[in-house]
């Protein structure tokens, strides 16, 4: 340290001990510019939601995440078209045909309605005749089916070809509807 340099330390400590006079009118002062400020209000719901929705926020991404958004986004604006341009599935109606003179109820059952019978119901094309129809619309597809006569004789599809899997017990047909 340079010479006498301990005094003038020594006089900056003093100086700095000294009690420091604050008029006392400060305190009034201030409060009474505070009291002049308008009250601030609580933001509602909406305009707090708006603030958060439109308050510009930093996103930090590294090189490997940044490129793996961008791959995204490519993909998903080269899938989009396409995905865009898919025609929904058709659907053809078909007509379901059995000639059973000697039956009095015919239902259609098969992998289109659970193999359900109620669902449905056969009508006879002709008032005493012995045809039963039913139409059915179905997407394309793979199909197996019975007819369930008088609720309870199953019977294939006398002009369709047999399913070789027997997973219900009877014989079974089946039908395959093409796409379009």
């Amino acid at each position: 340290m340079f010479e006498g340099g301990r005094d003038v330390v020594d006089q900056i400590i003093a100086r700095l001990r000294r009690p420091v006079r604050i008029d006392p009118s400060l305190d009034a002062r201030v409060m009474e510019r505070i009291a002049t400020l308008p009250t601030p209000r609580r933001a509602g719901a909406v305009t707090a939601a708006w603030r958060w929705l439109t308050e510009p926020r930093h996103v930090a991404l590294s090189p490997l995440s940044g490129l793996a958004v961008a791959t995204g986004l490519v993909a998903l604006a080269l899938l989009l078209p396409a995905l865009a341009r898919r025609p929904a599935p058709t659907i053809h109606e078909l007509q379901f045909v059995l000639v059973a003179p000697h039956a009095t109820a015919v239902s259609l059952i098969g992998d289109f309605n659970d193999w359900d019978p109620a669902r449905t119901p056969m009508r006879l094309a002709s008032a005493g005749g012995a045809v039963w129809t039913a139409v059915v619309p179905l997407s394309p597809g793979r199909y197996r089916y019975a007819f369930l006569v008088n609720g309870a004789r199953w019977l294939a599809d006398p002009t369709a070809p047999a399913a070789l899997d027997n997973d219900y017990g009877g014989p079974s047909s089946v039908v395959t509807v093409a796409g379009s």
